[in-house]
């Protein structure tokens, strides 16, 4: 069997085409590689790479300039230079702030998303009332008239047994929260956390701070044994009773009796 031979005169054409294809694809890699490092610069130079636009959404109480404000993003921050955490710290030291979500969007937006504390009651200060916020804080940058939505806390003047009380509200149930009108703090020399609650059905409920949200859970059902048209306060400090205002008034009448019987 015969073998074809190619000669060398033969074959340097190819070997010729075969480098020069090479080091085409070489050269547009490069200059490819060039071009796109070039338009990068470019684009972190331009305006293109910066933060055009935020937005901030779900702020009521809180103004928008002062989220983006507490948020350090303007139209010279990088977009791409963006540290979340960062921005969600700083945006959450506003006390009326509760949560943050950062959003980037393409081209160059950032979206702002906060959730602010709850109203949980109100403080008298004069004639005006002001929001009593989950986290215990005192928002007296609004003022409010008329609260119909929470409770009024009267005579709280300790910040740390005020952040009790917010606590203790915050466990019992909103249909129950929403039952009471106001709320006094009323100490007694066996218990500075005592209270007396008025609601809004008109019964009274003596209780203490400490255990008010177990306790007052049972208040719908205690309720519900009384005679709607007799009226009175509900003791919930260590037990659980009922007490009409009409014999709290004969024990008063006794009480003076004895008082004056004393005094002759």
């Amino acid at each position: 069997m015969e073998k074809k031979v190619v000669s060398l005169e033969d074959r340097i054409p190819k070997l010729q085409k075969q480098r020069k294809q090479k080091a085409n694809r070489r050269l547009i890699t490069f200059l490819s590689i060039f071009f796109l490092l070039i338009l990068l610069v470019i684009y972190f130079q331009s305006s293109l790479s910066k933060v055009s636009k935020i937005e901030v959404k779900g702020n009521s109480s809180v103004l928008t300039d002062k989220i983006i404000e507490l948020s350090h993003l303007s139209n010279t921050t990088g977009f791409w230079s963006i540290n979340k955490k960062e921005v969600e710290s700083s945006i959450l030291k506003d006390p009326l702030i509760k949560k943050v979500t950062i959003e980037k969007q393409l081209p160059n937006y950032v979206f702002l998303t906060v959730e602010e504390y709850k109203s949980i009651a109100y403080v008298e200060k004069g004639e005006s009332y002001f929001s009593v916020l989950e986290n215990g804080f005192i928002f007296y940058e609004k003022e409010i008239t008329h609260p119909a939505d929470a409770p009024i806390l009267i005579n709280w003047k300790r910040e740390n047994e005020l952040k009790e009380l917010v606590e203790e509200l915050l466990k019992i149930p909103v249909s129950i929260r929403n039952s009471i009108s106001e709320i006094h703090h009323t100490p007694t020399k066996t218990d500075r956390w005592h209270m007396t609650l008025y609601m809004n059905d008109g019964y009274e409920v003596s209780a203490t701070v400490r255990s008010f949200a177990k306790k007052m859970a049972i208040y719908p059902s205690i309720v519900s044994e009384l005679d709607p048209d007799i009226k009175g306060v509900i003791h919930l400090e260590v037990g659980s009773y009922f007490e009409s205002h009409e014999k709290i008034e004969d024990k008063g009448d006794e009480k003076d009796e004895e008082k004056a019987q004393a005094e002759r």
